[in-house]
């Protein structure tokens, strides 16, 4: 295994069809871009355009009709502990606290109690919540729900961490913050992020590149490098740098809504 294939996603010549005969529906056409190895890639574009469907392949939850889809250099078959997942909706266990949570993955792998424990506490340090190990999800916020979605998504310490618009159902205080953890748990643990959001403002804050997609059936329109030095804080927002970076980004997609809508 190559330097490149170690903790990379590549995605090739990747088509999804929805359905079969007179309802099918062409989700994804011709697909193909590569996400590096411990860089964080974000995907933008219209709604309908594939984005979710392209982190479901590559998570295993979907079976991609034509192409292929790469992990670690080998074709997804299914879950598997290499990858991460951290959806929109918040998808914790109801009836499990904070710490049982994220301890979920290693306990499955057959890890013991000290173990667990140790990795739990780095987790939900790294989260900022520490205080909380013993609560259950009823009593958190959405945003303190999510940072332990991202503390249990690392504890099975995987190459690949694939977010579906995780801070979508935020209020903007809240997502701010939930972009500056990210950035410093990513920083720190440096996994390789693919990254699905329809802000734009977001995706140049978060990313090293930025993958811009067309209206379905999903293509690459664009793949842009963000230059802007890191770290990065939400006020860069103001920065004419930043805004010549969001207009082209907008200047892309605004054929891809019209035809979408």
């Amino acid at each position: 295994m190559t330097d490149m294939e170690k903790g990379g996603l590549s995605v090739r010549n990747v088509s999804l069809t929805y359905g079969q005969g007179e309802k099918a529906v062409l989700a994804l056409n011709d697909v193909s871009f590569n996400v590096e190895p411990n860089a964080f890639t974000v995907i933008v574009g219209p709604s309908g355009c594939g984005k979710s469907s392209l982190l479901y392949l590559a998570a295993g939850l979907n079976t991609v009709s034509q192409g292929e889809m790469l992990v670690n250099g080998h074709q997804v078959e299914g879950p598997g502990p290499d990858r991460g997942m951290v959806f929109q909706s918040y998808t914790l266990f109801p009836w499990l606290t904070v710490r049982q949570n994220v301890e979920y993955g290693p306990r499955r792998k057959g890890l013991g109690s000290a173990e667990r424990r140790a990795i739990s506490d780095k987790y939900l340090a790294e989260v900022g919540l520490s205080g909380f190990a013993d609560h259950y999800p009823k009593q958190l916020s959405g945003g303190m729900m999510q940072r332990v979605a991202i503390a249990r998504a690392l504890a099975n310490d995987p190459d690949i961490l694939l977010m579906d618009e995780p801070f979508g159902a935020l209020d903007s205080q809240t997502r701010h913050t939930m972009q500056k953890l990210l950035l410093n748990v990513w920083q720190h643990d440096r996994k390789t992020v693919a990254f699905v959001t329809h802000d734009i403002d977001e995706a140049i804050l978060l990313g090293d590149r930025v993958i811009v997609m067309t209206a379905r059936p999903g293509r690459i329109k664009a793949e842009i490098s963000i230059d802007i030095p890191r770290p990065r804080d939400p006020s860069i927002a103001l920065e004419p740098e930043f805004i010549a970076m969001k207009r082209r980004i907008l200047d892309l997609l605004r054929d891809e809504i019209d035809e979408a809508h």
